[in-house]
């Protein structure tokens, strides 16, 4: 029992602890001031990686509609949660039109990876892309990809949206070279991969990228109307409906007495 504590704490590294090691070993607070400290030390890590996926708001996956798509696998949705596909360096590509939940699926995954103690980062392509080829130091420029490189999962959003360059492209297909077989990452994109020349027009590695990127990667297609739109539909029929509200109840008050 004392040298698990004593490896716990050397763990924690309270050397002040270690060194009047022999002075506290029978101490009956030791082991709670041992669990206090690991307790810390996890949450402390938890608010630090939960900062750096920069995932932002998002709706838990509890509450997402699955009814509303025409289509969307939910049981394998369900089996990415577990994060068994981390541990084998394995991609996950999310294809969908706008507003079907694909950004949603990828931030829940992330989220319970940043819970289950990986480290994650959240990006839109054209953040990511965007701060890469702004950088014109190449000594910086390659440890910022080194950064994206060593993350346990990378989630890039939004791939497709909006036409890049070829230094773009050459940038993506670093960031997915240097990833491949070691880590997981997750891209989501509104267009199938036939249709990637548009977002990347003229790039070289354009087939190279895709090959990288679906090795080792399961491809979940998901179909239907923007679940956004509705939303938005439903919020102004509310707003609709209490400005009638209003008017009526203002039109009863100014209506004169009998």
């Amino acid at each position: 029992m004392t040298d698990t504590l004593m490896n716990r704490a050397r763990a924690l590294g309270l050397h002040g602890l270690l060194t009047h090691w022999g002075e506290v070993a029978e101490r009956d607070w030791l082991a709670p001031l041992i669990a206090w400290e690991e307790e810390e030390k996890r949450a402390r890590s938890l608010k630090r990686r939960l900062a750096d996926a920069r995932l932002g708001q998002f709706k838990p996956l509890a509450d997402f509609d699955w009814d509303w798509p025409r289509r969307c696998d939910r049981m394998a949705v369900e089996d990415l949660m577990t994060l068994d596909f981390l541990n084998e360096a394995a991609n996950l590509v999310l294809v969908g039109p706008n507003g079907v939940g694909k950004s949603t699926i990828a931030a829940n995954i992330a989220h319970r990876a940043v819970l289950e103690g990986h480290t994650v980062r959240f990006a839109t392509a054209a953040s990511l892309l965007g701060e890469l080829a702004a950088i014109d130091s190449d000594t910086l420029l390659q440890r910022r990809l080194r950064f994206y490189a060593r993350q346990h999962l990378l989630v890039i959003d939004e791939v497709g949206y909006l036409s890049y360059s070829n230094r773009h492209a050459d940038l993506l297909f670093n960031i997915v070279s240097s990833r491949s077989q070691q880590n997981s990452t997750i891209i989501t994109t509104n267009r199938p991969f036939a249709e990637w020349s548009e977002a990347f027009p003229n790039a070289a590695c354009l087939v190279a990228l895709v090959d990288r990127l679906v090795h080792n990667a399961e491809v979940l297609a998901i179909d239907g109307d923007s679940y956004r739109r509705k939303e938005a539909e439903e919020r102004q029929k509310l707003r609709s409906a209490e400005r009638r509200r209003r008017r009526s109840a203002a039109k009863a008050g100014a209506a004169p007495s009998a």
